[in-house]
């Protein structure tokens, strides 16, 4: 386990750690003598000459009083770090997380990840201050007491080594059972934290379909697995733990059979008797406090793998010498990706040219949100290149990359605080003049002066306070605050309503005059305004052009400009009680 924590905390906390080992060791070696120094002492005291006992009281007093002042300043230190690795390890998680690739973010983990920042981070605070101390102590003591024993009595000493073996073998035994059981607890807690997430988020649904009595069906399933978990690892634990304590006492009961028999027989004095008696205690003591703290050791331990699982975790690599982007035109070249073996793009190659709007369009699963995300390097290509500004975006550090583009997804996400703090966003150190006129240009004063509070109004946990669109208007004014050379743009104005869509299609026109803009649209004044057009199917650019030399083409761009304009047109009647839909010109 020590190693393990090693290695979760880093090299920068290499020397407190290391500082907390010697003090704890020190403190054990020093009560290890102290007991040992009990023999010589008893053995003065009950021979003929007690006055030749205080040399040896007097070193017994000098190691206890250097025992207490080493117990004491370990005992604040053991505190001391446990704080300190707590807040220090949710910073390397934090940071790690900031890292890892997109595509690592499954339900599933996420979950997990939930539970490894809290109630892990919670099992190893515990180790510094009473673990550690205690594993220390569990070793460093006994060992001592086992060496001292051949000083006065090699049988004795023998003795306690094969039961020193033998508890060392229920050890191991303990930590193989508690271990998979926390494992196997640990994954069943990841799975119920997600579904209570899951049943929280999908309570609209479930209650427009009534389902509010057995919608959750899947929750009470996982908080019956939690529970069953728990129990299990009860039957993991108990036995082996109980085991371990039985071995612990059986070896005191043997040391004492073996004592009492040496001194029958007139080889082993009485007092030497008494004092290895002492030690012998001494011996099992650390050891039936570790079979009591097994457990917590144990899922310590699980807890620390599973940290430094989630540290070595691969991430995108990053350049050791960056280059900068020469421009804000955008290149794929031939591109392949997919998402668990299925292919997505499949030799992609296409050029965004610097300062004109381009708008890509394709079918759903063609790709189009793929291509956004491999140019913003929220993974890597399988094959291929991606460009900006003519540099390979791997050969860019990330904060180099993301100072030149900004991103506006369709699904946004807002932080639990007031409007202009999710405005800020986009450029935390912008004057209070830039923030307004960025969110003025995204119509989010018109949200303040609905909202009481105005621009102070607080959004909820992910904007819960707030519509769809006006979701996406914060989060467009976050890429004007921004204000990059490059602009990806996915589905950006879907939620948004005819009047805000048509201000915010001006303000990304803006944007389009000075600026590269790639946008993922379905609405066909967006994709009639773009300077080029990309059409994506089975994974590569099938055609690239304006809007009129794709409509003269006839290919799969004019059949789809057909079927969106047909759409476009359709509303919903009713006649003799039928629902009907009805074509542009309105017959049915």
């Amino acid at each position: 386990m020590i190693r393990r924590l090693f290695s979760a905390l880093g090299s920068e906390y290499d020397r407190a750690l290391r500082r907390l080992l010697g003090w704890f060791t020190v403190a054990a070696l020093l009560q290890g003598t102290a007991f040992v120094l009990l023999v010589p002492v008893l053995r003065e005291l009950l021979g003929g000459e007690p006055d030749r006992a205080w040399p040896w009281v007097i070193a017994l007093a000098a190691l206890w009083i250097g025992y207490a002042a080493v117990n004491y300043p370990a005992t604040l230190a053991g505190y001391r770090t446990g704080a300190d690795l707590s807040r220090y390890l949710h910073h390397r998680i934090g940071d790690k997380v900031a890292q890892l690739p997109l595509a690592w973010f499954t339900p599933d983990r996420v979950g997990g990840l939930g539970r490894l920042a809290s109630q892990r981070v919670v099992d190893i605070m515990g180790v510094p201050a009473h673990l550690l101390r205690q594993l220390v102590d569990t070793f460093v003591t006994p060992l001592v007491v086992v060496l001292a024993m051949f000083l006065f009595d090699w049988r004795v000493a023998v003795s306690m080594a094969v039961a020193a073996v033998a508890v060392a073998v229920a050890y191991r035994a303990v930590g193989r059972g508690m271990q998979a059981a926390d494992r196997n607890a640990d994954r069943i807690h990841a799975d119920a934290a997600g579904r209570i997430v899951e049943f929280a988020r999908a309570q609209p649904v479930l209650r427009a379909f009534g389902r509010t009595v057995d919608g959750h069906a899947a929750l009470d399933e996982a908080l019956t697995a939690q529970h069953a978990s728990g129990r299990g690892m009860l039957r993991a634990g108990m036995p082996a733990l109980v085991g371990l304590g039985f071995i612990a006492q059986a070896s005191f009961i043997v040391l004492l059979a073996l004592g009492t028999y040496l001194a029958l027989d007139g080889s082993l004095g009485t007092a030497e008797l008494i004092g290895l008696l002492v030690l012998a205690a001494r011996f099992v003591e650390p050891v039936m406090l570790t079979a009591e703290l097994g457990g917590a050791i144990r899922v310590a331990e699980n807890a620390l793998t599973e940290i430094n699982t989630l540290l070595v975790t691969e991430t995108l690599p990053e350049p050791q010498v960056t280059r900068r982007a020469n421009g804000a035109d955008i290149e794929l070249d031939g591109v392949s990706f997919g998402y668990d073996g299925d292919a997505v793009l499949k030799g992609l190659s296409m050029r965004v040219p610097q300062g004109r709007m381009t708008a890509l369009v394709g079918p759903s699963g063609a790709g189009k949100t793929t291509v956004i995300k491999l140019i913003a390097r929220f993974f890597d290509p399988d094959a291929g290149t991606v460009r900006v500004g003519g540099v390979d975006v791997r050969e860019m550090r990330t904060e180099d990359l993301t100072s030149v583009i900004s991103v506006v997804f369709q699904d946004v996400y807002l932080f639990d605080g007031t409007i202009l703090d999710n405005v800020r966003v986009g450029r935390p150190d912008a004057t209070d003049e830039e923030v307004y006129a960025a969110a003025r240009t995204a119509r989010v004063d018109d949200i303040a002066g609905r909202l009481p509070g105005g621009w102070e109004a607080p959004v909820g946990e992910g904007g819960s306070r707030l519509s769809g669109g006006e979701r996406q208007r914060i989060s467009i004014a976050r890429a004007l605050l921004k204000d990059t050379p490059i602009v990806l743009l996915d589905e950006a104005t879907a939620a948004l309503d005819a009047d805000n869509e048509h201000a915010l299609r001006q303000a990304v026109a803006a944007l389009a005059r000075e600026r590269t803009v790639l946008t993922i649209a379905h609405r066909l004044q967006t994709i009639r305004d773009a300077d080029q057009i990309v059409v994506l199917a089975d994974g590569a650019a099938a055609e690239t052009g304006t809007h009129d030399e794709l409509l003269a083409a006839d290919g799969h761009y004019a059949r789809y400009w057909r079927e969106r304009s047909r759409a476009a047109g359709w509303r919903l009647t009713r006649r003799d009680t039928f629902l009907r839909q009805s074509s542009p010109t309105g017959t049915a």
